[in-house]
This record gives structure tokens, sequence and C-alpha cells, in this order.
């Protein structure tokens, strides 16, 4: 569960830090006391919302925290994978914002924001405001249905991507295969002139390195040989007298005076270094200037070999080696062209079974799905119920595709009938915008027993119910507090009344500023905010006793959900 969340220099708020505890947390305030922002920052911390909507001009930098207590397997395998440390199951999830960019760190370690969301499904399941308008577009509705039936559709689901990739590649193979004698006798004819272009160059690994080295040294052959003139005459190459016969009498006056002092002979024989060193330089530069030819004919050669060196390289590869293996993968095509028939036999029967294996499997994960459908089609009628809709039926249709895709061959969609008589529609054509958010908390609760997510949030899930819908709502968010913990922005006494923990956002003047705080109400501060709720601008004792009333009528009826929770507990364990 969500154990506390820490915020700092967000919109409104300097600095905050709420702990939350388990069952139904609720949270409410006036209209504009900044609500939303603690979505927001939950969200941001996640690694799904933006700093830049929140941050204060004046601020140097903004904070989100977020510590998570957990027992979800999932999580923390996930957190031992990216050997990120994990004691007693509790996780600290950071974001912070400063100079233009947030980093993400869990329990201490920088990680990407990517890892921060994908640990974050397995953590919590956030409902923004709008979410229920997802229910209006049917390709949301197969990806609830695989999210129910999970543990056999992920696997499938996994294979049927992977063939129809498979599926897909093989057609496009054929589909270009599939071309015109005439168009294969003219590439065939274009091939065999390139390898034989390439083949007749008869090139050496090395070779082009080799060339343009030896070019270098002919270009410039006149300009080398004056260098090494130039160096030969000042160190005493050949029969010049240079540096090399100073040194030798430097070193024959030393050695008359060597044996009078030992630093002497230290120096005499660095002297002879010296002069080895220089003989040696002296002959291996007479050596190379020996070998040094300039020949005219070798250096057109040699343009020549380079010229056409390099016109291969411009064609087929940046080396000789990728020269060479175009030329390889030329020679495999030539070959498929000299046995077309034998290769396009394979490439039908790759197709054929490459099709048949994502046919196969889509049917699997077909069945799958419609044996779940029924299963979760009667948990969210039998949730819708709960929740006002009386006569409600509610079914999953199917379609079938003409081709399967990366998803199957599946085409469904949630189809709703709320009146005795009237026949079963698309959720869109039929609910508003207050049944919808019902309908996506029905989905929700169902959906939270199979995914095994701790914490839910639901922000203004209330929006147009009232009266006995509004108390069937809380009684179902009440239910679900039993088992999981949820955070819930409402405007609704009838939810505010049932939470294990009530907190009030307002606003507050400080510092010639207006700032939001968040507070945990005590018994009687809740009852206040409830009569604040009922009566508005006015509260008397009349509405007072009122949000009394429904208090005491809220714990008794949690004390009932207990109570039938631990009977059917034990009676499963007897089963």
């Amino acid at each position: 569960m969500l154990v506390s969340l820490h915020v700092k220099n967000m919109a409104l708020i300097r600095e905050a830090e709420v702990e939350f505890g388990p069952g139904l947390n609720s949270m409410t305030g006036e209209t504009g006391a900044g609500k939303s922002i603690v979505i927001g920052a939950v969200n941001i911390a996640l690694g799904t919302g933006n700093f830049k909507d929140y941050v204060p001009e004046d601020a140097d930098y903004a904070l989100v925290e977020l510590v998570f207590s957990t027992k979800n397997r999932h999580v923390l395998a996930m957190l031992e994978r990216q050997d990120l440390p994990c004691e007693d199951g509790e996780i600290l999830i950071t974001r912070k914002y400063k100079g233009g960019r947030s980093t993400s760190k869990i329990n201490g370690e920088t990680v990407p924001v990517s890892f921060v969301r994908e640990l974050a499904s397995g953590l919590i399941d956030i409902h923004g405001q709008h979410e229920h308008q997802s229910l209006l577009y049917a390709k949301n509705h197969l990806s609830i249905l695989d999210s129910f039936a999970k543990t056999e559709t992920e696997p499938l689901l996994k294979a049927c991507r992977e063939q129809y990739r498979r599926y897909q590649k093989a057609k496009r193979e054929w589909e270009q295969a599939s071309s015109s004698n005439q168009e294969r006798a003219k590439e065939l004819d274009f091939l065999q002139f390139e390898i034989q272009e390439i083949r007749s160059a008869a090139l050496l690994p090395g070779e082009d390195e080799e060339l343009e080295n030896s070019y270098r040294v002919m270009v410039h052959g006149q300009k080398i040989m004056e260098a090494l003139a130039e160096a030969g005459g000042l160190t005493g190459a050949g029969d010049c007298e240079g540096i090399e016969a100073e040194i030798g009498r430097a070193a024959r006056a030393l050695s008359a005076v060597r044996g009078y002092d030992e630093a002497l002979e230290d120096l005499g024989s660095t002297l002879e270094d010296i002069e080895s060193l220089v003989g040696e330089f002296n002959r291996s530069l007479s050596e190379y200037m020996d070998n040094l030819v300039f020949d005219a004919q070798a250096l057109r050669e040699m343009e020549e070999r380079l010229d056409l060196i390099n016109r291969l390289k411009v064609k087929y590869g940046n080396s000789i080696e990728e020269i060479e293996n175009a030329c390889r993968e030329k020679e495999k095509r030539v070959e498929i062209l000299m046995n077309y028939e034998s290769y396009l036999e394979g490439l039908r029967r790759t197709l054929e079974q490459s099709r048949k294996a994502l046919f196969a499997t889509a049917s699997e994960l077909s069945k799958v799905r419609k044996i779940y459908a029924k299963d979760l089609s009667k948990q969210i009628q039998s949730a819708l119920i709960d929740l006002n809709f009386l006569e409600v039926r509610f079914e999953i249709a199917f379609e079938k595709l003409p081709e399967p895709g990366e998803d199957g061959m599946d085409a469904i969609c949630f189809q709703i009938s709320m009146n005795p008589g009237l026949p079963l529609k698309p959720l869109g054509s039929v609910a508003s915008g207050g049944e919808l958010s019902r309908i996506m908390l029905a989905i929700k609760a169902v959906m939270a027993d199979r995914d095994q997510i701790e914490t839910l949030i639901f922000d203004e899930i209330d929006t147009g119910i009232s009266g006995r819908t509004a108390q069937k709502v809380s009684e179902k968010m009440a239910l679900i507090a039993g088992s999981h913990q949820i955070l819930c922005i409402t405007h609704l006494a009838q939810i505010a009344a049932m939470a294990d923990q009530h907190y009030i956002i307002e606003k507050k003047p400080a510092d010639s500023k207006t700032v939001t705080n968040i507070g945990l109400l005590t018994e009687k501060e809740s009852i206040e905010e409830l009569a604040r709720i009922l009566g508005g601008a006015k509260i008397t004792d009349a509405v007072l006793e009122n949000a009394r009333e429904m208090k005491e009528l809220a714990s008794r009826m949690k004390r009932n959900f207990s109570t039938i929770r631990k009977n059917t507990q034990q009676n499963t364990r007897v089963e």
C-alpha cells in the first residue's frame, strides 16, 4: 500500500507530508483548493506526469517522494532483477526536478523513469477524472479482457505477436519474389556483371592501405629525398662530416680522464651510447635512401589500381572487406535466381506454415478469451447491480476479424442494457458520463482482485451522481477497501463518510501568499467537514446531526462488511 506522500514546491504546496492508512482514504475540500495537485504529484513520482505543469517560477527545485509497503511477488522480483535494495517490502520512489531536468530514484538508486512506470503498474492503479471515457473506444475493451485473463492470454499473446511478425516477413518476401521472368532475367544479368567486375579486380586484404602508403611516398619522393639528405649531412651519414664524428671526438677526449673519477665513467658511457645510436640512425637512413626509387611507370600503375579500388568502394562498400561481402551476397542471389522455382516453393511453404501457426495461436487465444469473457461479464454485471444499475444486462460481444493481427483475430465490444426490454448496445451509445464513471468503477473493482494491485486511486469518480446512487458507490468503495487500499478525492458526503481516514485539502494564507495544506481529520473534524459538504455556506445543528448520523451509519455498515468478509473467508477455508 501507499504509506506516505511527501511533496515540496509543487503549485500551491510549499511542503506537505501525508501518511495514509489501509482501507478507504478520502480527501475532500473546496473547489480549487488543490486536490488535483495530490494526484498530479503521485503521477509525477510514478513517471506519468510532468513537473513543468506544477513547479512555481520562484522555486529552485521540486520534489515528490512516495513510500510503498508491498508483498507483491512480481514487484519484488522486478527489484531483485535490477539489483535494487528492498528491506521488508518497503519501496521509496523519489523524483526531483532541478535546472529543467528530473531524476528518478528507487530506494536511493537512480533508475530510468521507464522502469519506475513499469514497477508502478504492479503497485498502484490510478483512475483519473476522464479515464472512464476510454470505455467509449472498443479497442480498449480487448486489453481489459486480456488483463482479466492474463495468466492464460499473456503467453498466447506473446506467441501470437511473434508469429504475426514472422508471417508478415514471409508475406513481404513472397510478394517481393513474385516478379516476372523478364525482371528476373534483367536482375540476373546485372548481378553477374557486378560479380565479374569485383572478381576481375582480384582484390587482396589490406591492399588498399599498402598502395596508399606507397603512393604517398612515391608522390613526395623528391621532397623526402631532400629532407633525408639534409638530415644525413647534419648527422654524418655516408661520407659526410657531421655530428657522429663530433661525438666520436668528444668520446675519445673523455676516455682519457675517465679513470680519475667514477662519475666520469657514467658520462663516458652515456656519450658512447649516443655515438652508437647516431651511428645506427645513419645506417638506417642510408639504407632507406638506397631503397627509395622513383619510377614513373610504377606511379601510374599505382594510380590506376587505386582508382579501380576506389570506384569499387563507391559502388559496393567502404573497404575491401565490405566489397567482398557484397560480392558474396550477390553470388547467393544469383544462385537463387538460377534455381528460382525451388526458391519460390520454399518461400511458399514458409508463408503457409507461418500463416497456419498464426491462425492456430489466434484461434486458441480466441477460445480462451470467450471462456473468460463469460466470467468477466457476470462479475461486471454483479458489480453494476451493486452500483444501483438494478435492471442491467452486460455482455461482451465478439467479432471475428478477416485476418489475424498481432493481437489475434478478435474484435470485442462491451455491450449494456440498463432497462428491461431494451436491447444490448455498445457502451458509448447508451451510457452518460456519470454512468460511465460507475461502469469503470465496477470494472476496476473486478480487475483489482484479478491483478492483485494493492492500491487504487479514484479522482472524483463521483462525477454526475447523487442520492441513492452515491450511497451505492460509497458502499462499493467500502467493500473494495476491505481488501485494497483506496485513495479517493470526492465531493460526496456519502463517500467521505465511509472513510477509514479522512483528509482535508484547503487553501490558507502564508507570508502574503496562498498555499495548499493537507491534513488528517479527527472524528469530530470529519463530521464537521461532512456537514460543510451537506450544508454548504450555513451549517446548522440539524446539518451537523445529519452528518453525525451519516458517519455512524457508515461505521455500522463497514462493521457488517467486515463480518461478511470474515465469514466468507472461514467458509472458504472449510471448503
